[in-house]
């Protein structure tokens, strides 16, 4: 459990997700970081399915496009009445309420900072050919993607975005330094990792690693990820703030 005096954790951090496919939802929010979160009371899953709210006995939850065109569109009212259902859009508007669209944002590890600080997130799950545009602009707070690339549904992106917020969040990870030397924080690729054993098809592991120095072997850890991110992310190493020390490492 949390030991802190910040407000925010008095109570499990909430993350409504909904979703069209919960089941899908649920198994894989049931295992691993995920599942110890949820059984230590750290964070409270919840999903809920807008076919749950539709009037009619197909329980249909989209039409076609004004205007003509190729697949179905999600409807606006079963999300509204979804997300009403858990106490959101006109009772809570502070709670941060994310779509899922490739329109949207990318979401960065400084965006997982960022949600992880909020005591309550819903996250839409887009489908289908798209969703209504209301959804976006009336029920929605922000609009994220993961990635350029084309998804069947919001489900992946939703389970993404939320497996990277709940481990940012006190004691879930357990060490509270564990997420320290991932990728992506500070903006730089982490560092190679080893174990045993010793020698691998003839690679051995760095010596700077063996010796015990653990001033060396910061100053190594801190130039591989410098170099790996020039090598394989200049797009983030152009962004990244280097310091006078890290000029040196790199040479």
């Amino acid at each position: 459990m949390q030991s802190t005096s910040d407000s925010r954790y008095d109570a499990p951090v909430r993350i409504d997700i909904i979703t069209l496919f919960p089941d899908m939802v649920n198994e894989a929010l049931a295992h691993s970081i995920m599942a110890r979160a949820q059984k230590a009371e750290l964070v409270e899953l919840v999903t809920t399915n807008p076919r749950d709210f539709t009037e009619d006995k197909h329980r249909t939850v989209d039409d076609h496009s004004y205007g003509g065109g190729p697949g179905m569109v999600l409807m606006a009212p079963p999300i509204e009445a979804a997300l009403l259902s858990v106490g959101l859009v006109d009772s809570n508007t502070e709670t941060p309420i994310i779509l899922t669209d490739p329109m949207g944002k990318k979401f960065t590890q400084q965006d997982a900072h960022e949600f992880s600080k909020h005591k309550r997130i819903a996250i839409v799950c887009g489908h289908y050919e798209g969703t209504d545009e209301r959804i976006r602009t009336k029920l929605c707070t922000h609009a994220f993607t993961i990635g350029d690339y084309v998804l069947t549904g919001g489900e992946l992106p939703a389970l993404v975005m939320t497996d990277a917020i709940v481990r940012l969040l006190p004691g879930v990870l357990g060490d509270p330094q564990s997420h320290q030397d991932d990728s992506h924080e500070g903006g730089l690729l982490g560092h190679p990792l080893y174990t045993k054993p010793q020698k691998f098809r003839g690679e051995n592991v760095p010596e700077a690693l063996l010796n015990g120095n653990h001033k060396e072997i910061a100053q190594w850890r801190r130039a591989q990820s410098l170099q790996r991110t020039r090598k394989y992310r200049p797009d983030l190493f152009v962004r990244a703030q280097l310091t006078k020390e890290d000029v040196d490492l790199l040479g």
